[in-house]
């Protein structure tokens, strides 16, 4: 009766075997794919529930606690270690292709069970990729050295994940997207399996049922992947009711725009930023009351607001010589530019010869730049996470404070005064925390609801007394009101928002929360 194939002693001395280079490539493949699914979890559960560094933080916690369970559970596995290895691996690129896509649907039609969802695909998923690397070794343990076996193998699993955590936010999501990435790796999680039983062929009991196994697995993600766009369309139709008429994921965050019967509206990570029928209330109140109270300013900037919403109301003011937009994703501007529908919205107004266009992260841009502004518009997304709640701090305000001329005045969008009262009067406080001159005021937008702003300067906010024409909602009759706060959107005491100590991003979670849970 003849050895079991590879079942030598140790060898020492001699070069690479082809079935010992050919288990060190697989791990360079289970460790580039166990970290997309570990990255696509991250991604997905920060652009679905907000707060990315909680989110990733707990992703990352709850899975490498897996993978300790299944490195654990590694030592139950005794005999026909190949076999074991193969079916691992179908199981991996099954669950963890799929990961993605089960994780959009989820959110899409059973919102109430996507953290159970989630955190049991990452449980699974796991303790599965856990298991492969010690099996790998024990297999590789029949002919090499234990000294070159531990630095081989952990030499290539590093590479393997180096090379995805590179590629993934750079190549990956933003030419394939999110669930294309996850089944992407499935199918060459699946394609070990199958490079696992051409090399143990000899050892495995039951090839045929293998064989079929395997090529199941790799119909079923190869199926998935072709209807990975009826997929996403499935899911954010049902998200967002209205039909979905663009979506793209950048290295950024999730873009997507719908069309219903009440008009166009934006959604970034899943969260409302515009609606066709009334976002004339919120950008008129945005930019109107610090450009009309200038009187002629001549250079303005607008941080965020790569839609160019803004960037349409800032135009009417003839005395404006240059506009930069200072808007982090290119998508984003590229497709207000481009998009004949959606750049309609905003009067072409990035194709103007006025308008400068800057793609780059607005704290560094203006720590870097010397110039200075009449007027600076801010119109970033809600600080839902500390990426974006680095722009709502006093390092952020005292880097504009430097930007803003002697006689100029910054306008900054600031969340609802009436849901997130102690976030909107944070705000404020830091603002006032760097000499800046804090001046409140909020307007009704039917689909936010009550809205804040608040007018930064290094002078007193004067009211204007004319407008431009043309205006759909603001007068100079209805300026004076929305400067009024009531009793229930009345200042309270907040503190100091720091880029050290992000207490906003924690206090807006737990105010716009209770929302969400009623």
């Amino acid at each position: 009766m003849s050895a079991p194939v590879l079942a030598s002693a140790p060898r020492r001395g001699k070069g690479p075997q082809p079935v010992e280079i050919a288990l060190l490539a697989s791990v360079f493949v289970v460790a580039a794919c166990g970290l997309v699914y570990e990255l696509s979890a991250a991604a997905l559960s920060s652009y679905l529930l907000g707060d990315s560094v909680l989110q990733f933080s707990t992703i990352i916690g709850t899975y490498l606690f897996a993978m300790g369970v299944g490195s654990w559970l590694s030592r139950y596995f005794d005999r026909q270690l190949p076999a074991h290895f193969l079916r691992i691996e179908l199981l991996v690129a099954l669950i963890g292709g799929a990961l993605p896509a089960v994780l959009f649907l989820a959110n899409a039609y059973i919102p109430g069970a996507f953290r159970l969802l989630l955190y049991g695909l990452v449980m699974v998923v796991g303790t599965l990729v856990g298991l492969e690397i010690p099996l790998v070794m024990r297999i590789l343990r029949r002919n090499v050295a234990l000294k070159d076996l531990v630095s081989q193998v952990l030499t290539f699993d590093y590479l393997g994940a180096l090379a995805v955590s590179v590629a993934f936010p750079l190549v990956l999501v933003p030419q394939l997207g999110m669930i294309r990435t996850g089944l992407l790796f499935g199918f060459m999680n699946a394609m070990v399996a199958v490079w696992a039983l051409w090399l143990f062929r000899h050892e495995l009991r039951r090839v045929g049922v293998h064989a079929l196994a395997c090529a199941l697995t790799l119909a079923v993600l190869g199926s998935a992947f072709v209807l990975a766009n009826p997929i996403t369309s499935l899911a954010e139709d049902r998200f967002y009711q209205d039909r979905v008429v663009f979506s793209a994921t950048s290295p950024y965050q999730r873009i997507v725009v719908t069309r219903g019967p009440l008009g166009h509206r934006l959604f970034l990570n899943g969260n409302l930023q515009f609606a066709e029928r009334d976002e004339y209330r919120y950008h008129e109140a945005l930019v109107h009351p610090v450009m009309a109270a200038h009187g002629a300013p001549k250079k303005v900037a607008v941080l965020g607001g790569g839609d160019g919403m803004a960037v349409r109301e800032i135009l009417k003011y003839p005395s404006v010589e240059q506009v930069t937009l200072v808007e982090l994703d290119p998508n984003m501007t590229q497709l207000f530019t481009d998009h004949e529908t959606l750049a309609a919205l905003n009067a072409h107004s990035l194709s103007s010869p006025k308008v400068k266009v800057i793609n780059t992260d607005a704290f560094q841009w203006l720590q870097k730049g010397e110039d200075t502004f009449d007027v600076i518009v801010v119109d970033f997304p809600d600080p839902t996470n500390f990426a974006i709640g680095k722009l709502y701090t006093n390092s952020f305000y005292a880097l504009l404070d430097k930007r803003l001329a002697a006689s100029g005045y910054a306008v900054i969008q600031t969340t609802s005064p009436l849901v997130a009262r102690q976030s909107f009067w944070t705000v404020a406080t830091t603002v006032e925390s760097v000499g800046l001159t804090a001046t409140p005021y909020h307007v009704h937008v039917p689909s936010f609801g009550e809205w804040g702003f608040i007018v930064a300067s290094h002078r007193p906010y004067r009211m204007p007394t004319v407008l431009p024409e043309g205006l759909r909602y603001l007068t100079p009759a209805t300026l004076p009101v929305m400067f009024d706060f009531p009793l229930d959107m009345a200042r309270v005491p907040a503190a100091v928002n720091r880029l050290s100590n992000q207490t906003l991003v924690n206090t807006y979670e737990q105010e716009w929360g209770k929302v969400a849970s009623h």
